[in-house]
């Protein structure tokens, strides 16, 4: 099989969607690989180490989406990459489809096989293609909210560990996953006044054997929510519907509520956010001001470290994307039930509950297509 890669174009976008050890791997067994020149520079990944590996390296997108049979990318396509995807192809990357409408029209038009990593499931219902991105930003989420409840930064003011005679910052965790959970552990390491809530009782459970007084768990509840979120320093969204569109746990009405210079960050907003108040925003200009509380909602959190994001990512697909050259999409996806789940688009049709769910659109079961 033909497997390109093409340079991200995605605002301050850095990951690559194969490293050169990936590269090698897929060329020992008959492969070839295409990767657009420059598409590990900013990394250390550089065009020679690549070529090393055994791949071809190509100047252009457009002709690396003209030769590939199968593109493996980091992010969802921007519409110029959307325009080139062709029928008889298969695009393996997120796609977050829920919230972007525009972008689930034109993969649906493409005629395209379209399959999401964050869809991608494992034995015991985890999500082993987003998990390592969910840790990324986990970790990361609490070292933005320490950073920007800095006056400099348009915070409060307050340091996230506090000093001594002075309390810490108050740090409000909605959603106990893998997003959840690595957020709390950096906040916990920084000393912060922390509570966590989730509707997992069990998941609740681990948290305090862990954790113990250390943290406050709450079962999700809509009254203690709002009480929490309108004390908090840092409010952290790290809901996920899998698949499907974030649910808004927090209103725009407690949003008013809350302290001004207060920072919100919505690592959510890839499926549209779980805050009433989000919009996506950049790495180049991550935040904005609602009522007075500073709003962090970058969509690609990861990518500010992209390097460990890289790594930690293609650990993870690399085996799926094996899967897919050696064995063809059709043999790949009948045979495995899991990776059949990342199916999003195939041929012109949406195979996707959840979006369709978010979208009001019509589908039709991956199994359809696809059955051993």
């Amino acid at each position: 099989m033909i497997i390109g890669v093409p340079q991200e174009v995605k605002n301050n976008e850095y990951r690559v969607g194969l490293t050169p050890g990936n590269v090698s791997g897929l060329c020992k067994q008959g492969h070839s690989v295409l990767i657009q020149r420059g598409a590990g520079e900013q990394i250390g990944l550089s065009d020679e180490t690549y070529r090393i590996a055994g791949a071809t390296l190509i100047n252009s997108a457009a002709e690396v989406f003209h030769k590939a049979e199968m593109i493996v990318k980091v992010k969802e396509p921007q519409a110029q990459e959307c325009a080139m995807l062709r029928e008889d192809q298969i695009l393996f990357t997120y796609l977050h489809l829920a919230p972007d409408p525009k972008q689930t029209k034109a993969l649906i038009d493409s005629g395209a096989t379209c399959i999401a990593y964050e869809t991608v499931t494992a034995m015991n219902g985890a999500l082993p293609l987003l998990a390592p991105m969910s840790e990324v930003a986990g970790r990361m989420s609490i070292h933005a909210a320490a950073s920007h409840l800095e006056k400099s930064h348009g915070g409060l003011g307050v340091l996230m560990a506090g000093v001594p005679g002075v309390s810490p910052a108050k740090v409000v965790i909605l959603g106990g996953g893998v997003v959840g959970r690595n957020a709390l552990q950096i906040a916990v390491g920084m000393g912060a006044d922390i509570c966590i809530f989730d509707k997992d009782i069990d998941r609740l459970r681990q948290i305090d054997a862990l954790y113990g007084n250390r943290v406050r768990t709450f079962y999700s509840d809509s009254l203690l929510i709002e009480q929490e979120v309108r004390e908090a320093d840092v409010v952290v969204g790290a809901v996920l519907l899998p698949g499907g569109a974030a649910p808004k746990l927090v209103t725009r009405e407690m949003v008013k509520k809350m302290k001004t210079g207060a920072v919100i960050l919505d690592v959510a907003i890839d499926q549209g956010g779980c805050f009433e108040t989000s919009k996506p925003t950049t790495h180049a200009d991550p935040t904005f001001l609602v009522d007075g509380v500073l709003h962090y909602c970058v969509a690609n959190m990861p990518g500010a470290v992209a390097r460990t994001s890289t790594f930690a990512l293609t650990n993870a697909t690399y085996p799926y994307v094996e899967a897919l050259a050696n064995r063809g999409v059709i043999q790949a996806l009948s045979i495995d039930h899991h990776l059949r789940n990342g199916l999003n688009v195939h041929k012109g049709f949406l195979t996707s509950q959840p979006v369709a769910q978010a979208q009001k659109l019509d589908f039709v079961l991956a199994e359809e297509f696809f059955v051993a």
